[in-house]
């Protein structure tokens, strides 16, 4: 179960992006909610919410992401995750994440700390009681972080069918490099009606987890906001999906609110 806490988390991520300054697409206050099911069987709650403040001077936004167990699942595998991002608003880089989980008895409590300028990461496992310093890609997110980067950056106007992008990400205690294809524009079925939506195809490597390297699609609103709306994986045993099940104080008008 930890594996699919953590897919809903890496997946949101997912985005198409142009290096070109445009309006911020989140505001202070954001917040979304997400049901991650398999199946029929409501396996998790997932939560989004931004906050603006001040970190060490900075103008930062405080991004928090919780994910929580519900129904049977809380009886016999409870989920209790707790994943922040300190976002520096100037450019958009992470200076601080937070990951503490404990998820049916497997346990994590780490803080990464940035050093952006200097391209290295201090992870403290405050668990283990040990800190490392490991060397960074320039411009690296987080894995909250790069979300609302590609959020910022995403050019919905300028998309092409079949563009590909690469994004590096640093995660625990190692560098990955996250692959995408954009599909094109199709109209799904949520919570609030029938909503357009952008089309992603991230890549994943084939295992135990993932029935084939293209195993994941991602809907995004094809709006100036650009949340995710639906996640859908095919694993080796089933399938997961996550779909957006609430929302509040988004920055810019949405399709979803006219329905």
């Amino acid at each position: 179960m930890r594996k699919l806490i953590f897919l809903f988390f890496s997946l949101s991520i997912i985005g198409i992006w142009n290096m070109q300054s445009q309006e911020e697409a989140y505001a202070d206050g954001e917040w979304l909610k997400f049901r991650i099911h398999y199946g029929w069987f409501n396996a998790s709650f997932a939560t989004l919410e931004v906050k603006k403040s001040i970190y060490k001077g900075d103008s930062v936004f405080h991004v928090f992401g919780r994910g929580k167990s519900t129904g049977l699942l809380d009886l016999f595998f409870k989920v209790d995750d707790d994943y922040q991002s300190i976002i520096r608003a100037t450019d958009q880089l992470p200076v601080k994440f937070i990951r503490k989980i404990n998820e049916g008895g497997y346990t994590k409590n780490r803080r990464i700390y940035f050093n952006q300028e200097k391209q290295n990461a201090l992870v403290h496992d405050l668990k283990r009681d040990t800190k490392k310093t490991f060397s960074t890609k320039a411009n690296v997110q987080d894995l909250i972080s790069v979300f609302y980067f590609f959020r910022n950056q995403l050019d919905i106007t300028n998309l092409k069918e079949n563009q590909v992008i690469e994004a590096d990400l640093f995660f625990d205690d190692e560098n990955y490099k996250f692959k995408t294809v954009y599909l094109g524009k199709e109209r799904i079925k949520t919570k609030y009606g029938k909503v357009e939506a952008l089309k992603f195809r991230p890549y994943v490597q084939a295992g135990r987890v993932f029935e084939e390297e293209e195993s994941l699609t991602l809907w995004v609103s094809n709006d100036q906001n650009k949340i995710p709306l639906k996640i859908k994986a095919k694993l080796a045993v089933g399938s997961l999906e996550a779909d957006l099940d609430g929302f509040k104080n988004l920055k810019h008008p949405t399709e979803i609110l006219a329905k």
